[in-house]
């Protein structure tokens, strides 16, 4: 008998669901249920919270960065195998970024709608989806006609349902510290550049382009984890001291002043006294005294309650899913030019520097450290920017304007740059500066000097989508240049005419909301002075300042 129990606690050491099935303790469900929906909860705060879950959100966005824009950057490692592999031209294979980075801008507005109508958390789950499933096929594909549907479709529209979603939520959980965060954690490309293109050369060089790209798609997949941190943001003001007290002492002082009321209509008239008595100004108060002396007091529980009941009921206006009323604002129109030519310069550098330093006499082996130059100096021009626009004195905008001139002039000198250590001169400048544009163009949206934050989630989709145009024509553009001069050079000339038109237009965009403040304020004297006659005009009953009681329907004062 000893034998067996020992035997039985054995099993029961070994196999512990053994136990479980003969009625040992279930583990909690319930609670672990609970903690899950109260993390996917919204988080309400009384107002931004400048920290919070927002630094969840934004290690969220680093990734999302780095399996977005992060892969479009370095896809250009591909390039070379892609002509070899189905002998095609530059221009051709071009096409299957512009078509991706054309089709992730042109579908802004959508993400806009739909992250509005279902939230953010469940379009970027879906956009991760998309993501990893085009690149995934990808890897499948015969010819470059079957990318531009893989690659530059479902993987463009999945980019797009991924990034503004979430750049968008975390400007909502940030004020003071937006520029920084944003520009700490949009560094994600950056290290993705740094640490994937050379990892990925090597891997393409000892298993092929194909089982690259599926590694890559199978990386791509944490996206959905990212999109599942994305808790919405509620900011719910805490109501004042005095609207508290107001709404709980209004009720009693009714009460008080109809009892009031039926002494003084005993005792003294309206005409003896000179003064409009309560019972005279409000009747409800003095229509049925039976009812009001046999009715007692509410209490300070049900008052604020039956004030909400009985107020006239206003119904909300029903949000915008797309507000295209920021095509009026002249300041926007102009800083939405500036992202349209400055896109030109955004993705055709990283796509033709490989090729520009190989026939600058760089071996094929070092060329492929631009990549890495250009991350670097990326990240510290993010982390600069985004320190430079916390300063106080500074205005934001005239600093984003300095730094696009700036990469304008460096786009302009590469292609004059010969041998290792002047292209890599060039990648430092280049990638410092094109990190201080790439990370504050889309947040600087939400300053006044733009739109404002309140307007920025359904601007940032009309921004992108006009960006749009210029993401389709930027590489082909380049790639047609080479083919046509047989000179890598020629695109970074035409990424410096885009991005010099772009500092033009950006440094239009305060004297143009100044024009329409001017605008606005023009018939404002006016406006104020026909308000004050009105309010002089109008006999004002020093009762009804004091307590205004609510009125049952049908009758009047």
């Amino acid at each position: 008998m000893l034998g067996e129990q020992q035997t039985l606690l054995s099993k029961h050491s070994r196999f512990p669901f053994l136990s479980a099935h003969r009625g040992a303790p279930k583990p909690d469900m319930t609670g672990c249920l609970a903690r899950v929906s109260r993390y996917m909860a919204p988080t309400v705060y009384p107002e931004v919270p400048d920290g919070g879950w927002g630094w969840v959100v934004a290690a969220a966005f680093f990734f999302v960065e780095v399996f977005t824009y992060g892969i479009i950057k370095s896809f250009g490692i591909f390039l070379p195998d892609l002509m070899e592999q189905f002998g095609e031209s530059n221009s051709r294979v071009s096409w299957i970024i512009s078509i991706c980075i054309f089709v992730m801008t042109f579908t802004a507005p959508l993400a806009s709608a739909t992250s509005s109508r279902f939230g953010h958390r469940p379009v970027v789950l879906c956009g991760g989806f998309l993501v990893s499933l085009g690149t995934i096929t990808t890897a499948f594909t015969n010819s470059v006609n079957e990318m531009y549907i893989t690659m530059g479709i479902v993987s463009g529209l999945g980019y797009c349902l991924t990034f503004l979603p979430t750049v968008t939520i975390l400007s909502l959980y940030f004020s003071r510290r937006r520029s920084l965060v944003t520009a700490v954690a949009s560094t994600g490309e950056s290290f993705c550049m740094f640490a994937f293109a050379p990892a990925f050369t090597a891997m393409k060089e000892q298993v092929g382009w194909r089982y690259c790209l599926l590694a890559m798609g199978v990386l791509q997949a944490v996206i959905m984890v990212c999109g599942a941190l994305l808790r919405p943001i509620v900011i719910k003001p805490k109501p004042t001291q005095d609207s508290d007290v107001s709404e709980i002492s209004v009720a009693p002082l009714e009460t008080t002043y109809a009892l009031e009321n039926e002494l003084t209509r005993t005792s003294i008239t309206s005409a003896d006294s000179g003064l409009q008595s309560l019972s005279t100004s409000c009747p409800n108060l003095s229509s049925e005294p039976e009812m009001t002396e046999e009715k007692p007091p509410p209490t300070e529980e049900q008052v604020p309650l039956r004030q909400v009941e009985e107020q006239p009921s206003t119904p909300a206006p029903k949000p915008q899913l797309l507000d295209f009323s920021v095509l009026r604002d002249g300041g926007f129109i102009c800083y939405a030019m500036f992202g349209l030519f400055a896109t030109l310069g955004f993705f055709a550098p990283q796509l033709y520097i490989i090729p520009l330093s190989v026939s600058r006499g760089v071996a094929a082996s070092r060329a492929a450290c631009m990549l890495s130059i250009i991350a670097v100096a990326e990240v510290f021009g993010r982390l600069s920017v985004g320190w430079a626009m916390g300063l106080a004195p500074v205005r934001k905008l005239h600093v984003l304007l300095g730094c696009v001139v700036l990469l304008a002039v460096v786009l302009a000198v590469f292609p004059a740059a010969d041998g290792f250590w002047a292209l890599s001169v060039c990648c430092v400048l280049y990638g410092f500066l094109l990190g201080t544009v790439a990370s504050t163009h889309i947040p600087m949206l939400a300053e006044d000097d733009v739109v404002g934050v309140e307007r920025m989630p359904s601007a940032a989709g009309v921004y992108v989508f006009i960006q749009s145009f210029a993401g389709l024509a930027g590489p082909p553009l380049g790639g047609y240049l080479v083919d046509r001069t047989k000179n890598y050079g020629s695109a970074f000339y035409s990424c410096a005419v885009g991005m010099g038109l772009g500092a033009l237009f950006l440094g239009f965009v305060l004297p143009a909301k100044r024009a329409a403040c001017c605008k606005s304020q023009t018939g404002a004297p006016g406006n104020a002075r026909e308000a004050d006659v009105t309010h002089e005009d109008t006999p004002v009953d020093f009762m009804e300042v004091d307590l205004v009681p609510d009125s049952p329907a049908g009758v009047t004062a």
